[in-house]
């Protein structure tokens, strides 16, 4: 097996990553090596690349929505085999100690570590994880379509479900995680109202041809009222937006991990016992439920690769919203069955 490896690193702070050969990592006792083949690019990459997260780990290899292959196994890990597809999602290791780890809110973990921010992360022919933070992928996705249900479909996943059994449901930003959403609420005979930037048609059709029943412009009303909706878009001035669209008694979820700041609203938005809350990170049973459900659906990504070189590329036209769906980082598996 190789002793290096290509990654895209993360340096500084709003400049480009950078292609390096590195070490391949070696697992420590509770980690598994795992050979990556695709890793998906997700707007919280944007966020650490571009200086909104403001504490990552330098120099950094982005990337948390992996999927790969089991190469060798830490001392104390159970549970997989060599050869063994993976998924390795955003949490990447809890502290097991804390007040929130005690009391099932282990995406609250005082010392959490986040794969792509604080642990190096996928965007490499190679990575070390944490066995107890991976997933087994289910076999009806391939690599490429599992990709984005590691961080889009998980969190997604855990957004929606606090809006508990709302019946129509408005997502304000049309993105990887707003595409598989749509998907979900269809199965459970939900009705999506999409939202998106203006004029932006194509995020619109999109949006209708996954079965939302209205698609439009962030600035028009719906037409019904909401009962609950859902943010993505890490634009704050949506909040009262958002607000003023549901119900009495309905819930705003703010679903990224970071958002620009959000403008004074009246009180009146809120009333009516009106909930706003915010998504923080996922737990492991979010994810044993959600890649237990995706398949039922089954979902369906929408993804457009980039070979691993062009990160920089993929980050960039997710930043000017150029496609619809997720960009998929794929490595070159040329060495896979000798590794």
């Amino acid at each position: 097996m190789t002793t290096t490896m290509k990654a895209m690193v993360f340096k500084t702070p709003g400049q480009p990553l950078e292609l390096h050969d590195i070490p391949v990592p070696q697992p420590t006792t509770g980690q598994i090596l795992i050979k990556i083949h695709a890793c998906a690019v997700c707007r919280t990459d944007l966020h650490v690349v571009d200086g909104d997260l403001k504490s990552p780990k330098l120099p950094l290899v982005p990337g948390h929505e992996v999927i790969g292959t089991v190469m060798k196994l830490g001392a104390t890990v159970t549970g997989f085999k060599i050869g063994e597809r993976v998924g390795v999602p955003w949490l990447g290791s809890t502290c097991g100690s804390c007040h929130f780890c005690l009391t099932d809110q282990e995406n609250l973990c005082e010392h959490a570590g986040f794969t792509g921010y604080t642990l190096d992360g996928g965007f490499a022919d190679y990575m070390a994880a944490d066995h107890q933070y991976c997933f087994p992928v289910p076999a009806s996705f391939s690599d490429i379509e599992a990709a984005p249900l590691m961080c889009a479909g998980l969190i997604g996943y855990r957004a929606f479900r606090m809006v508990g059994s709302a019946k129509r449901i408005g997502l304000y930003g049309y993105g990887a995680a707003a595409h598989i959403i749509t998907q979900v609420a269809n199965y459970q005979g939900r009705e999506i109202f999409a939202f998106t930037k203006d004029d932006d048609w194509k995020a619109q059709e999109f949006a209708k041809s996954l079965g939302a029943v209205w698609a439009g412009s962030s600035t028009q009303s719906a037409p019904h009222t909401l009962d609950a909706a859902i943010i993505f878009a890490p634009v704050g001035s949506l909040v009262p937006t958002a607000l003023k669209a549901v119900n009495k008694g309905g819930t705003v979820v703010c679903a990224g991990i970071h958002m620009s700041d959000i403008p004074s609203f009246p009180y009146s938005l809120l009333w009516q016992e009106r909930t706003l809350r915010s998504v923080a990170n996922l737990t492991r049973e979010d994810g044993k439920e959600f890649l237990e459900v995706a398949p039922q659906i089954p979902v369906k990504t929408s993804v457009h690769p980039y070979p691993l070189h062009k990160a920089n590329t993929a980050l960039n036209d997710l930043r000017h919203g150029r496609f619809e769906g997720a960009a998929v980082l794929i490595m070159n598996r040329d060495d896979a069955a000798s590794a």
